[in-house]
């Protein structure tokens, strides 16, 4: 590949696709709301996200465009936040869908987030991109707009992929961390009922799967971009407690949760809604995950 364009590429998942692509490719640029200086063959340009600009010009012979832009979900969800999570996933999909409208040379392949938790709280199924059924509430109707928006755009030229992603786990950052210091703190045990299911992904095997699905031209849809086993939330909690030899993690109760993301300004959702989703694509086209056991994952990202 020559060149691939990041749109939202500082955050975590950005500068994980970013180390992974800057051997792999001649040009990385990665379109950011902040002027960064470049590093070897990564390059950095400004954008807002909502209007066409110079930054446009860049995605003429694009190999690959890689759109990760998006307002945190890790905050409270009043009317300002949902505005915001909502319009900066919609509008920045838009205005890449007329970037790539007008090209003479448009990206090979656009490579939308979306995320797993479009599936609804599930306990008692397994859900899979065919036969995973849709849920209900806020999370779930952005992630449904989003999807809406990237997929109605007309780009005859450009194959056009979605990434359900689960909770990507990583050693510089993500939502491991957070869950790494709750336990050395004292307050690793299960969170809730710690029957949760929890839908997880080494960011190996991450970035592997985006790789494979740009080298297989063929594929187009949604993908969901999970480890093949989810686990439960009392069980990840056992494993990090485990690996780092922590001998004891006292449970969080939904009520101490609910308490808790108030003092933090965050959403118990994001800890007790059960995401049970398996990566029945990817599985079914020969992609073969490097890390598919949790506490050997744990191990090789922690110690």
């Amino acid at each position: 590949m020559k060149k691939i364009i990041i749109a939202g590429g500082t955050g975590f998942l950005g500068q994980v696709l970013m180390q992974y692509f800057k051997t792999k490719c001649d040009r990385i640029i990665i379109l950011s709301r902040r002027k960064l200086a470049q590093q070897e063959n990564v390059q950095y340009h400004q954008w807002d996200g909502e209007q066409l600009g110079d930054w446009s010009k860049y995605l003429e012979n694009a190999d690959v465009l890689i759109n990760l832009t998006g307002k945190s979900v890790d905050c409270r969800y009043n009317t300002k936040n949902k505005k915001r999570i909502l319009d900066s996933r919609v509008n920045a999909t838009e205005i890449l869908g007329h970037a790539v409208r007008v090209c003479d040379h448009p990206p090979k392949v656009w490579i939308n987030s979306s995320t797993a938790t479009i599936y609804r709280h599930s306990m008692d199924k397994e859900m899979n991109e065919e036969t995973g059924e849709i849920g209900n509430g806020f999370s779930v109707s952005v992630a449904r707009e989003w999807e809406a928006s990237f997929f109605d755009q007309v780009t005859p030229k450009t194959r056009k992929i979605a990434l359900r992603t689960a909770i990507v786990l990583g050693n510089k950052g993500g939502a491991l961390r957070p869950i790494v210091n709750l336990a050395k703190f004292g307050f690793g045990g299960k969170q809730g009922s710690g029957e949760q299911y929890f839908s997880w992904i080494h960011e190996d095997d991450f970035v592997s799967a985006v790789h494979f699905l740009i080298e297989n031209n063929k594929l187009e849809g949604v993908f969901n971009i999970v480890a093949p086993k989810p686990t439960t939330n009392a069980n990840l909690m056992k494993r990090i407690r485990n690996t780092l030899n922590i001998p004891f993690g006292m449970p969080l109760p939904k009520s101490l949760l609910e308490i808790g993301a108030i003092l933090i300004n965050t959403e118990t959702e994001l800890v007790l809604k059960s995401r049970r989703v398996v990566p029945k694509r990817l599985l079914d086209e020969g992609f073969i995950f490097k890390h598919q056991d949790l506490t050997k994952s744990l191990a090789h990202l922690l110690l």
